[in-house]
């Protein structure tokens, strides 16, 4: 299986947000099959229903940017400060695909991974929330140069480059995740909650917010430990 995504599985994504119960610390997001995601379902994109080009080509400017918000919900949850997410990648991850992983926290790769931000070769621009957080990995120049060429990236690149948290065989991808999360789920909830959160908008903080970022961090976490121990 390729796992093409449509509008029709952003809104399962979607109800999964959510339905998803409130003790869930750790999100894991995979393709079953050989590949993680061919990307935006052609199919459906050329025909003439909800979604397609040319539905959304005919609606006002304000109308086509609310559906895309909708469809970006589908990927931003994956961000929440009180999860982590994690992508597993196998095969092909190309344009949705590869911003899904992209919406994930961090991604462990099999060394089949392969990913391409291919909307350009079809005119358009990745608007599932991609761009920033691939700015973010890699850097300006090198997310133009990826996203404007919609060239392939093989794991080692990837990895290379700062895609990749964890390249690993293809027949060792599950244990490597299943590894990574029970790490995760082995530490204090809100400590690692608090750590996102601090890393996470550390590149918009100056040093001396950042700081204090921390300071605000650990206080509130002593004061739990120590309440917890009355």
């Amino acid at each position: 299986m390729l796992n093409a995504q449509n509008p029709a599985m952003w809104q399962a994504m979607r109800d999964v947000s959510r339905e998803l119960p409130g003790d869930v610390r750790v999100v894991v997001v995979r393709g079953e099959g050989r590949a993680f995601s061919a990307g935006l379902d052609l199919s459906v994109a050329g025909a003439s229903g909800p979604g397609s080009f040319a539905e959304m080509s005919a609606l006002p400017d304000q109308e086509c940017m609310d559906q895309i918000a909708g469809f970006q919900a589908a990927f931003n949850w994956l961000h929440r400060p009180d999860l982590v997410s994690i992508a597993a990648v196998q095969g092909h991850a190309i344009g949705a695909g590869f911003q899904l992983a992209l919406a994930c926290d961090l991604r462990v790769l099999a060394e089949d991974a392969r990913f391409s931000m291919a909307e350009v070769t079809l005119g358009l621009v990745p608007d599932l929330a991609g761009t920033k957080r691939l700015v973010e990995l890699v850097g300006y120049a090198r997310a133009l140069e990826i996203c404007a060429t919609g060239r392939r990236l093989d794991a080692a690149e990837a990895d290379r480059i700062g895609l990749a948290t964890l390249v690993v065989p293809v027949g060792e991808l599950d244990d490597a995740v299943g590894d990574l999360t029970a790490g995760l789920l082995a530490n204090d909830r809100n400590a690692v909650v608090e750590i996102k959160a601090l890393l996470a908008g550390a590149s918009g903080r100056t040093h001396v917010e950042q700081q204090r970022a921390e300071r605000e961090a650990q206080t509130r976490r002593l004061r739990e430990l120590v309440g917890r121990g009355e």
